[in-house]
């Protein structure tokens, strides 16, 4: 009785000690020198030996009781009243198991706690000090340069949207004209996404990201297998889905000799010796891998490309200035180019639409929020863009005039952009920060988002990503989130998904990892320095639209 107590409280004991979620905030921090790092990790590894050996000793005793256990009873030697003893303690530790397991489940799924940012606010753990070096401006320091150097340099951002847009119906309309309707893909009108649609675009040139949905011709269709829909799916596969091509009737060659019972000694003519060749080609005329049904995003990139500069060409006289391709790697990054040495980057994605959702598969994005790559050319990346967007609108909407939310991602997205240019590109991206305002502004209340709380909802921004960079947890907004409201229309089954981690590179690379974490306490510590040196002067080396466009 004794002995069974005492292993269930060694059991609870060590549960508790080694839960993670128990330790406290502020020293989750990371080390300040190697040496630091390595003497720790040793120390760590040390302890891990020592707790493995104790634990095998453990088993290894249990087992041999457990052993002797049934020998007695096969030899009719043990009691009753000990096997039952045994049996209860052994229930009562899985019990306890359970309960810990699902109270940590219930603490995960909880609201995460709130960082202070000097708001008038009662908050959770005001006297401590969870980002290592923060020292964030003046109010009236951020609103000068908020007003200085953001929102001056972005002004002309409508002007350059129109521009943009006047174009690309042009050239989409060039390219339709220039397409087969009974075999060529059918391309649909584009989609604004991203920052300059989102108004919180703060790099210069400024540079609109465009959707471009295409369709196969009639009769096949695009059948979308997401990556939720299985139940065994590689992690590094979360987030990417398949595109299956075939005829709308589920039929590949569109012959009924596959829903009919035909006699032995009759021949379906279409399915001929050759038919499995032509079915081949006709698959890969459909922009499909070799020998599979599945779209390939390669293929696509070569078939978009080759179409935009066969549309260039067939319109290029109207215009007085030069279309060139930004980047050979991303088949729509295209540069606009004119005589005054100027130049207008915009990127035209071309994306396959996920059923009647406002859910995109993409071949590719300029900044890909999962952080990897896809192990197939078959795998398609799935973009919540239009939804954020319609996220965004909707939650603006219900926010006090003059809401901060969008100036906090704008600064925040700032800094990122030049610590970048200082040390090199890390692991964080403005996608990231745009994910943490979006689970901000679902936990906070509208009227936390006054403007008057700019440098408040600033910190608590910086809090919240320092807080997901330790735990190298961040959550992706819509996947798995049932928080978010039914109004905005999201399938089900993305819905009801395990949550999506953007931050899991930073589990399998840690020198990537150690990199972003640097960049960031950097970012924290040159903000101040950054801010006052933009404030003075805007820097004059920015791309932007000419006075007037020329239309020849």
């Amino acid at each position: 009785m004794a002995l069974g107590l005492f292993r269930v409280c060694l059991v609870v004991v060590t549960a508790i000690i080694n839960h993670p979620l128990l330790f406290p905030r502020e020293n989750a921090t990371v080390p300040e020198n190697e040496e630091e790092i390595i003497r720790k990790m040793q120390a760590h590894q040390e302890k891990l030996q020592l707790e493995q050996l104790r634990l095998e000793e453990e088993v290894a005793r249990l087992t041999a009781e457990k052993e002797a256990l049934e020998q007695a009873v096969e030899e009719g030697q043990q009691p009753p009243e000990a096997q039952a003893a045994w049996d209860l303690w052994t229930t009562l530790c899985m019990i306890l198991f359970l309960i810990i397991e699902v109270w940590r489940q219930d603490h995960q799924d909880g609201p995460l706690p709130e960082c202070p940012g000097g708001d008038e606010d009662e908050l959770p753990g005001a006297g401590s000090t969870p980002l290592r070096g923060l020292a964030l401006p003046s109010r009236a320091t951020l609103d000068h340069f908020y007003e200085r150097c953001i929102r001056g340099a972005t002004a002309d951002a409508a002007r350059t949207r129109e521009f943009v847009e006047g174009f690309v119906d042009d050239l989409l309309e060039a390219l339709r004209s220039l397409c087969n309707r009974d075999t060529d893909m059918e391309v649909e009108d584009f989609i604004g996404v991203d920052s300059m649609y989102e108004n919180w675009q703060v790099d210069r040139p400024l540079l609109c990201h465009l959707f471009v949905p295409f369709t196969p011709p009639e009769p096949y269709r695009f059948h979308p297998e997401l990556w939720c829909s299985s139940r065994s799916v590689p992690l590094d596969r979360q987030g990417y889905g398949q595109i299956k091509v075939g005829r709308a009737d589920g039929d590949p060659l569109g012959c009924i000799c596959g829903k009919t019972k035909l006699g032995e000694d009759m021949l379906c003519l279409l399915h001929a010796k050759q038919s499995g060749a032509q079915a081949c080609r006709e698959m890969e005329d459909l922009l499909c891998a070799p020998e599979s049904p599945y779209l390939d995003t390669m293929q696509v990139m070569k078939w978009f490309q080759t179409a935009l500069t066969r549309a260039w060409h067939r319109i290029a006289h109207k215009y007085d200035f030069d279309l060139a391709f930004g980047q050979l790697d991303t088949p729509g990054s295209l540069k606009i180019k004119f005589r005054s040495g100027k130049f207008m980057p915009f990127n035209l994605i071309p994306v396959i639409q996920c059923d009647d959702s406002d859910l995109f598969f993409v071949s590719h994005l300029p900044r890909e929020p999962s952080g990897g790559t896809p192990a197939s050319s078959t795998d398609w990346l799935l973009s919540f863009a239009v939804y954020e967007r319609h996220f965004l609108r909707m939650t603006s909407k219900g926010l006090p005039e003059g809401a901060c939310h969008l100036s906090c991602l704008q600064i925040a997205s700032f800094l990122l952009s030049k610590q970048s240019r200082l040390s090199g590109p890390s692991g964080l991206s403005t996608y990231h920060l745009k994910t943490a305002l979006l689970h901000l502004l679902l936990s906070r209340k509208a009227s936390d988002w006054k403007a008057a709380q700019l440098g408040s909802r600033l910190h608590e921004l910086l809090c919240f990503l320092e807080k997901s960079l330790l735990e190298k947890k961040l959550h992706h907004f819509f996947v798995g989130n049932r928080k978010v409201p039914e109004a905005m229309g999201l399938p089900e089954a993305v819905r009801r998904a395990e949550p999506l981690n953007l931050f899991r590179p930073f589990v399998l690379q840690r020198g990537l990892y150690r990199r972003t974490v640097d960049a960031f306490y950097e970012m924290l510590k040159n903000a101040p320095a950054l801010v006052s040196e933009y404030s003075l002067h805007v820097p004059s080396d920015q791309a932007g639209l000419p006075p007037k466009a020329v239309i020849l």
